[in-house]
């Protein structure tokens, strides 16, 4: 049995009443335990992390950002009591998202929200969307870069592909939709329109290669619609990432069948971002354990169902990545999107295909010398100004190579050329030609009152617009404020 270890103190929310309570985060045999008492609903004790060991190596990557110059909101009470941004966020917007509406062809048991069954329309108009893409290009000292539209289900709106272009011309340069499919299935045209009017990606839910996962999780067997929207989309050139919701005990045995089906379909599919469930309030305890799923669970499952091509050391926190994005900013000297994401929100993997076989990145690059090469040249160029950068410059890419096992590098892929290129134009497009040859695998493990921690959320970098003008973090969107924005932007929902 393992000592049991405090970590630290935080704030956490209560799963019935979502009052915000003071928690403590804890390691006991070999997990990590966040705790918490309320007053009238009593005491709750759910896993954090499954793996305690992991939990401590993810934590090497733990980068604090600078936050926001230009909060929307005021420091009031204890967070996340006050979003909007507030001065005490720590990291600026990576990915903007706005619900465009809550309607949806589908009536999932899982799911934030339902025009259907709240009898309440939220749909903001033209305006009101133009608005908040704007609130999110306003944010210093970056601008939110990539934006998606979620709901509901977005295709619902008649509008879309107007609104594709109306991000596009508000200067976003990354375009997403989230979405079940079943538009892109019934439209064949809907994909390439989408794509003609700027769309860059479209996130389409997955949860599984059978129907038993759609019947359980979304209420019907759409695997064939699933199945048509992805040739809809090869057929209109437009890339897709595949989103399975991963519930223990219904499509946790899927997750490699589900990563091997995108490699099949790597033409098409860019990456799978896999999202454990996250659960509502009144949950009973014993079932939001069971069904669980964190990051570490999740890993092994890859591991396990791959047989070992993907291992669990071939997972880096999504934070990882800082030195990339801190290495440009030095070269070009202004400000860049930052992954100053917290350590424990996601993971992630590239991956490559060399017939049948899953090669990780990891496999014939040294990722930790590399992000070390990075950082050592940001170092060197702070040091000497504008007169190293090109002298930097130099030494790096002369450095890289040793970075990289050209023996183990799939025989289709010049790697070498790849990452010289991208060191040196520094650039969205320069990294064309790895993500179009590689597939993103991760996870993203959102929270819900019952594991809730301020740390995380202060550090968010997936945030929603609202029509009222503020920006707030996901996680506390979907835990806290979602009713009452809907409630007040919304008007009685009538189904004709």
């Amino acid at each position: 049995m393992g000592e049991i270890m405090v970590i630290k103190k935080t704030k956490s929310l209560c799963p019935e009443c979502l009052e915000i309570l003071d928690a403590e985060v804890y390691e006991d045999q070999d997990k990590i335990m966040i705790k918490k008492e309320c007053k009238v609903h009593g005491k709750f004790d759910n896993t954090y992390w499954s793996s305690s060991e992991m939990y401590h190596i993810a934590s090497d990557y733990d980068y604090k950002g600078k936050g926001v110059e230009n909060p929307q909101t005021n420091i009031e009470g204890d967070c996340p009591s006050n979003c909007g941004l507030c001065p005490d966020h720590e990291s600026h917007t990576i990915l903007g998202l706005i619900d465009v509406t809550n309607r949806c062809n589908l009536r999932c048991p899982i799911c934030f929200a339902n025009a259907a069954v709240s009898k309440q329309l939220y749909e903001p108009s033209y305006e009101e969307i133009r608005q908040m893409l704007r609130n999110l290009r306003s944010i210093k000292p970056v601008p939110a870069p990539a934006i998606q539209y979620a709901g509901g289900e977005p295709t619902m709106r008649k509008d879309l592909v107007e609104l594709v272009k109306l991000a596009t011309e508000e200067g976003f340069t990354h375009v997403q939709i989230a979405t079940n499919g079943l538009k892109l299935a019934k439209n064949p045209e809907l994909p390439g329109e989408l794509k003609e009017a700027g769309l860059n990606t479209v996130y389409l839910q997955f949860d599984g290669v059978t129907e038993e996962p759609y019947l359980k999780i979304r209420g019907r067997n759409i695997l064939s619609n699933k199945l048509e929207a992805i040739e809809n989309c090869r057929k209109g050139g437009m890339g897709i990432v595949l989103v399975p919701t991963l519930v223990k005990g219904i499509n946790h045995d899927q997750v490699g069948d589900i990563i091997r089906f995108a490699a099949d379909n790597i033409d098409v599919i860019r990456g799978v971002v896999f999202q454990p469930v996250a659960f509502a309030g009144r949950t009973p305890s014993e079932e939001v354990e069971k069904q669980r799923i964190t990051i570490p669970d999740f890993e092994e499952l890859v591991e396990e169902q791959t047989e070992s091509q993907i291992k669990v050391e071939d997972f880096y926190p999504a934070s990882s990545v800082l030195p990339v994005s801190e290495f440009i900013e030095a070269m070009e000297g202004e400000p860049k999107v930052n992954f100053t994401c917290h350590p424990h929100c996601g993971s992630a993997t590239y991956i490559f295909i060399d017939d049948d076989e899953l090669i990780p990145v990891t496999r014939f690059i040294d990722v930790d010398r590399f992000f070390n090469l990075l950082a050592n040249s940001v170092d060197d160029i702070n040091d000497g100004g504008l007169v190293a950068k090109s002298k930097v410059l130099a030494r790096a890419t002369f450095e890289l190579p040793k970075t990289i096992s050209l023996s183990k590098t799939p025989d289709s892929l010049d790697i070498k050329s790849i990452l010289i290129k991208v060191f040196r134009e520094r650039s969205y497009g320069a990294l064309g030609d790895f993500h179009h040859k590689s597939l993103l695998i991760s996870c993203m493990h959102f929270m819900d009152p019952w594991n809730f921690d301020h740390d995380r959320v202060k550090r968010c970098v997936i945030h929603y617009a609202v029509p009222d003008g503020r920006i707030i973090p996901f996680c506390a969107m979907n835990s806290i404020y979602r009713q009452d924005i809907e409630k007040q932007f919304s008007r009685p929902f009538n189904k004709s």
